[in-house]
C-alpha cells in the first residue's frame, strides 16, 4: 500500500503535534481549511476504555495506544490527497508508526511550557483531558526537533502568525518535491 499510495500523493500530510493545551486543534483545523485538505482530529479515534482512563485522570501507556495509533496511520493512508492530523505523537516511537504509514510526513511541533499547557487545560470547559494528566505528558515528550520533516513552533505565538508559517512550510514541501511531502 505505501507504493500505491506515494505514488498517489497531491497535497501536504501534517501531523499538528504536541502536549494537551498546546493548540493542536485550533491549529489543524485553520491548517486543513487553508490547505483545502481534510482534518483529522486524533482524540476522535481513541477507545471508550482509552476515553475513560483519561477522564478519570489516568494517563494512558503505550499498550493504550497503540491500537490508535495503528487507527490514526489508517485514517492518514485514507487520505491520498493530503491531509492534516492533530495528535500528542509525544514518543519519537509513535511519530515514526506514523511516518511509516506515510513516507514524508511531517510534525508540526507546537511547543509551551508546563505552565502554560495547565493553564490552557484548565481554562477549557467540557474537555475530557484534566489538568492532572499534563505533567504526565511531559514525562512522556520526546522533543521531536531534530527529527526530519518537524517544525518547532512557539504555541504562545498568536494563531494569525503561525498559520501562514505553517503553510508556507508545507506549500514549499509539496512543491520542492512532492513524493516527500
Amino acid at each position: 500500500m505505501h507504493s500505491a499510495l506515494k505514488n498517489r500523493i497531491s497535497g501536504p500530510f501534517l501531523v499538528v503535534m504536541g502536549v494537551a493545551g498546546c493548540g493542536k486543534s485550533s491549529l489543524g483545523q485553520r491548517c486543513a481549511e487553508a490547505l483545502h485538505i481534510p482534518l483529522l482530529e486524533g482524540d476522535n479515534f481513541h477507545s471508550a476504555a482509552s476515553i475513560n482512563k483519561m477522564r478519570n485522570g489516568t494517563p494512558l501507556d503505550d499498550v493504550d495506544r497503540e491500537a490508535w495509533l495503528d487507527l490514526l496511520a489508517q485514517q492518514l493512508q485514507k487520505h491520498p490527497g493530503g491531509v492534516v492530523l492533530t495528535c500528542s505523537a509525544l514518543r519519537q516511537r509513535y511519530r515514526n508508526r506514523l511516518r511509516t504509514a506515510v513516507p514524508g510526513l511531517r510534525f508540526v511541533f507546537l511547543d509551551l511550557t508546563q505552565e502554560q499547557a495547565r493553564e490552557r487545560v484548565a481554562s477549557r470547559a467540557a474537555h475530557l483531558f484534566p489538568v492532572s494528566l499534563v505533567a504526565s505528558q511531559f514525562a512522556t515528550l520526546e522533543d521531536p526537533s531534530l527529527e526530519p520533516g518537524v517544525l518547532r513552533l512557539d504555541a504562545s505565538r498568536p494563531l494569525e502568525q503561525l498559520l501562514p508559517e505553517v503553510v508556507r512550510w508545507a506549500q514549499v514541501a509539496v512543491s520542492v518535491n512532492p513524493q516527500e511531502a
